[in-house]
């Protein structure tokens, strides 16, 4: 058998919620995106290298997009984002007969100037003709990724990993 209060508890806590104005809804209408009036320093030039080393095409495409808003940020802040990719590992699997999605989005990436770098050492351990790969040619190929990160990184890059 429930007390009193624990049978009005129900009542009380929706008569206290209407004292405050708060409607059934109002919580989903006052979470909407609202643009803040702010203001931020021009981006300038910005060096950026991402490394990819996953196959899971849910992490792949967070890069993909986090490097695409990045680029949409430089243009509405007076910036200019190079961007180099380097795939390493399992990373390579972007590549690897991408869907119709996928084409477009590192199509776009690109057409942007974004470079997609693959790791020949892992060419070789995988057993990968680099032809196969969407987009590949021989300019795209680095001799190991992960130094190439570290080579970019002392050439003024910033390793920026979109994921953590």
């Amino acid at each position: 058998m429930k007390s009193r209060f624990e049978s009005s508890w129900p009542r009380i806590l929706l008569a206290a919620i209407a004292t405050l104005g708060i409607t059934p809804g109002m919580a989903a209408a006052q979470s909407a995106y609202v643009k803040p009036k702010f203001t931020h320093a021009p981006y300038g030039e910005v060096r950026v290298v991402v490394a990819l080393t996953s196959d899971d095409r849910g992490i792949q495409g967070m890069k993909l997009r986090n490097i695409a808003n990045t680029l949409k940020a430089a243009d509405e802040w007076q910036g200019r984002f190079v961007v180099k990719v380097v795939m390493y590992g399992k990373g390579l699997t972007l590549l690897k007969d991408p869907d119709e999605a996928t084409k477009k989005q590192l199509d776009g990436l690109r057409a942007r100037g974004v470079q997609f770098e693959v790791c020949n050492n892992s060419l070789m351990e995988q057993g990968i003709d680099f032809h196969t790969l969407y987009g590949v040619s021989d300019e795209d190929v680095v001799p190991s990724g992960f130094a190439e990160v570290a080579y970019l990184q002392a050439m003024q890059h910033y390793v920026a990993d979109p994921v953590n």
